[in-house]
C-alpha cells in the first residue's frame, strides 16, 4: 500500500503525462477546470463504461457488429461476470434501466429471491436465540439477525441469465450467441489482474474449505499471480450449454430460443445441477426456487430536480433514496454554497441522513410490504424534512419521517448494533460493479451488477459462484426488510438515467453498497451544479456517511460518522468537526464507490463519458 506522500508523487506524474499526452491530442483542459488522471472519453456512434477493460471492450465489440446500447450492456455484463469475480459474479443479480430512443424508460428487476425454505426462524433456531421482539416505538434490544454473509445459506436466486435474456429479447437486437461470446472468451482464457489476485489472497481462508471453489481460485494449489492466465473451465462448459440449447431451437424464432436458454437454467436440468451442491453443502436452495422465479419488468419512479427528470429502480433496492436526497436539495442554493465548502457537505450529509433514515423505515420488497412510495417521493414531504435540519450541528439520532400521518417518530437505532462490524474481514460483502452504455441514437442500458462475490461457494461442476444477497434481509418482525420466502432483500444496487426535456441525458452507477447513492448523488450535482465535465466530476473528492443500517453482515449503525477523503480542504474539514461530525479523514481516493457516467447531448450527438480512477472503472468511444 502506497502512503499519502507516494501516492501524490506518483499522482504528479501520472497528471504530467497526461498533460503532455492531451497536449497533443487536443484534450488539454481549461486553466478553470480541475486536473484529472484521465480525459474525459467522447464519442458519437457509442460509449460503453464498465468495471474493466475487457468489459468494455466486450460491449464495445456489440456496436461495432451494428447492436444497440442493450446489446452492448448485455455483453459488458455477461463478459463481468465472468472476470470480475472478486465483485461480481454470473449467480448474482442485477437491476437495469432501459431507455429506448423511442420508448418510456423501463427497469428490469433481477434480483433474486429468497429460497421457500429461507425463514426468520430458521437462522435465529441455527444461532440458538430467541425471537426479536421490538416494542411499540420499533426499538428492539436484540440484534437483526445471524443470516451468513457468505456460503450456500446466504444465497437468493440467481437473477442474472434472467435479466439479461429479458433484456436481449425485448430491448436488444442479437443472438445470446453473440453477446455470450466474449464471456465464453474470457471463461477459458483471460490474465488476471492485481484485484482479483488480492481478493484471492484475502478471502482464502473462507473458500478454500470448499473443493470446488479451491478448484477455481487456486489452480494447482496456488494462488494466481498477477498475469496468470486464469481459466474457469466449467463455467465455460455451462455456458457453451446454453449457447448450445439457443441454436438447437433457433429454428423456432429468436424469442423461443432466447426462452428455451431461460426454461433450461432455471427449470431444467441446469436448474438441478445448480441446486444440489448448495443442498449438500447445507444450504437452502432447491430447484423449484429456480422454477418459481422471473426478472420483471417495471416502471422506474421519477423526480424533477431543477429541470431534469431523474428516474431510479423501486423500493426493493435503495435507488428511491436518490429521489428522496434531490427533492430535499431542491431548496438550497448549492452552488451558492461552493462546492465541497463546509455549508455544503454539512448540507447534503444531513440531507442523506434523513433520507436514509426513511429507507430504513419503509424500504422493501413491494410484493410483499405495502410502501409509502408516493408520499415519500413528493415535495410537500421532503419540505417538511428539510425543517429538520441545523446548519451549525450535525444530527446524531435516526428520524425517520412519518409521510402519511406527518407525525413524529422514533428512530431504529435499536434494530442494530453501533461501532465496526463483528464480522471477520475475510466474510463480509465484497460490493459491486458497474455497466453504461449510450448509442448514436440515443439508445441507454445503465446496470448495476453484483453478487457472488469472493469469498464464493461455486455450484458443483456448474462453475457458478453462487450469491449471498440473503444477508441483505433483516429478521425484525413487521419489518419491511424481514425475511420471507419467496420475497426479495431490500438492496442497494442503484442504477440511474437521468433525462432532459424528454430526452436521455445521462446514465451512471456504481459500486459502493450503501455509499452507491451517495456518490451518485454527488457525481450528478458536480454535473447539474457545478457544471463538470464527465471525467471531473467522478474524480473530484467525495465524502459518505455511516449514519444507517448497513444493508450488509451484522447491519451495523454509526451515528455522525462522516468518511472524507483527505483532498478536502483542512479548513473545510476543521469546521465540520466543530459541528459535531464524527469525521475519519481518509487518503485522497479513498471512496469506496467508483462510478461511471455517460453524457448525452440529443442536439449535437455528442456522448462523453467518465470513469472513476478509484477502482480501475474503464470507458471507450466509438
Amino acid at each position: 500500500m502506497m502512503n499519502n506522500s507516494s501516492r501524490r508523487s506518483l499522482s504528479g506524474a501520472i497528471l504530467v503525462l497526461i498533460l503532455v499526452v492531451n497536449s497533443f491530442t487536443g484534450f488539454a483542459q481549461s486553466a478553470s477546470r480541475q486536473d484529472t488522471f484521465r480525459p474525459p472519453v467522447r464519442g458519437t456512434r457509442g460509449v460503453v463504461a464498465g468495471g474493466h477493460p475487457l468489459v468494455v471492450e466486450a460491449g464495445l465489440r456489440m456496436l461495432h457488429r451494428g447492436g444497440n446500447a442493450v446489446d452492448a450492456g448485455v455483453a459488458a455484463t455477461l463478459a463481468g461476470s465472468v472476470i470480475e469475480f472478486s465483485h461480481f459474479a454470473f449467480g448474482g443479480e442485477v437491476p437495469v434501466i432501459i431507455k429506448m430512443a423511442t420508448g418510456a424508460p423501463v427497469v428490469i428487476n433481477g434480483q433474486g429471491t429468497a429460497p421457500a425454505l429461507a425463514t426468520r426462524e430458521f437462522f435465529e433456531t441455527r444461532a440458538g436465540s430467541g425471537p426479536n421482539r421490538a416494542d411499540a416505538s420499533g426499538r428492539s434490544a436484540n440484534k437483526p439477525g445471524p443470516i451468513p454473509s457468505t456460503g450456500p445459506l446466504a444465497a437468493t436466486v440467481p437473477g442474472v441469465l434472467d435479466a439479461m435474456i429479458v433484456a436481449l429479447d425485448k430491448f436488444g437486437t442479437m443472438r445470446l450467441a453473440d453477446v455470450l461470446m466474449p464471456a465464453i472468451e474470457l471463461a477459458e482464457a483471460f490474465p488476471i489482474d492485481e484485484l482479483r489476485v488480492s481478493y484471492i489472497h484475502n478471502t482464502r481462508s473462507v473458500f478454500e474449505k470448499w473443493a470446488d471453489s479451491r478448484e477455481i481460485f487456486l489452480p494447482g494449489g496456488e494462488e494466481p499471480k498477477v498475469g496468470d492466465i486464469f481459466v474457469q473451465k466449467n463455467l465455460a462448459r455451462t455456458l457453451r450449454e446454453l449457447l448450445a440449447v439457443e441454436k438447437r431451437n433457433s429454428n423456432r424464432g429468436r424469442h423461443a430460443a432466447l426462452e428455451s436458454v431461460r426454461n433450461y437454467f432455471y427449470r431444467g436440468p441446469m436448474a438441478k445441477r445448480y441446486t444440489d451442491p448448495i443442498e449438500k453443502a447445507g444450504g437452502l436452495m432447491r430447484a423449484g426456487d429456480l422454477a418459481g422465479f422471473r426478472a420483471g419488468i417495471e416502471d422506474p419512479y421519477k423526480i424533477s430536480y431543477r429541470g431534469y427528470e431523474i428516474y431510479k429502480g423501486g423500493f426493493w433496492s435503495q435507488g428511491p433514496v436518490l429521489l428522496q436526497m434531490l427533492n430535499l436539495l431542491e431548496g438550497y442554493d448549492l452552488k451558492a454554497m461552493g462546492h465541497n465548502s463546509a455549508d455544503y457537505i454539512h448540507t447534503v450529509t444531513e440531507v442523506m441522513k434523513l433520507a436514509f433514515a426513511d429507507r430504513d423505515r419503509y424500504y422493501g420488497d413491494p410484493v410483499f410490504e405495502k410502501i409509502p412510495a408516493q408520499e415519500l417521493l413528493s415535495k410537500d414531504y421532503a419540505a417538511t424534512r428539510r425543517a429538520l435540519i441545523d446548519n451549525a450541528s450535525a444530527s446524531m439520532e435516526q428520524r425517520p419521517g412519518d409521510p402519511v400521518n406527518r407525525k413524529a417518530l422514533a428512530g431504529l437505532i435499536g434494530l442494530a448494533e453501533t461501532g465496526p462490524s463483528e464480522v471477520p474481514e475475510a466474510e463480509r460483502a465484497h460490493d459491486t460493479t458497474c455497466v453504461n452504455v449510450i448509442d448514436a441514437r440515443g439508445n441507454v442500458f445503465t446496470a448495476t451488477p453484483s453478487g457472488a462475490w469472493l469469498p464464493s461457494f461455486i455450484a458443483g461442476d456448474t462453475g457458478i459462484p453462487i450469491s449471498s444477497r440473503l444477508q441483505s434481509f433483516l429478521l425484525t418482525p413487521g419489518h419491511p426488510n424481514e425475511l420471507k420466502p419467496g420475497k426479495r432483500p431490500r438492496i442497494s444496487l442503484t442504477p440511474t438515467l437521468v433525462m432532459k426535456d424528454g430526452k436521455p441525458f445521462a446514465a451512471l452507477s456504481t459500486p459502493g453498497g450503501d455509499n452507491q447513492d451517495q456518490a451518485l448523488l454527488q457525481v450528478l450535482l458536480n454535473v447539474i451544479e457545478f457544471g463538470m465535465n464527465p471525467q471531473e466530476a467522478v474524480e473530484a473528492p467525495r465524502f459518505e456517511t455511516a449514519h444507517l443500517v448497513s444493508s450488509f453482515d451484522d447491519h451495523r449503525f454509526n451515528p455522525g460518522v462522516l468518511q472524507i477523503e483527505s483532498r478536502v480542504k483542512p479548513d473545510v474539514i476543521g469546521d465540520l468537526k466543530k459541528r459535531g461530525h464524527k469525521l475519519e479523514v481518509r487518503g485522497d481516493y479513498s471512496s469506496g464507490s467508483a462510478p461511471t457516467i455517460i453524457i448525452y447531448n440529443p442536439q449535437t450527438r455528442l456522448i462523453q463519458g467518465g470513469a472513476d480512477v478509484r477502482r480501475g472503472r474503464y470507458a471507450i468511444g466509438w
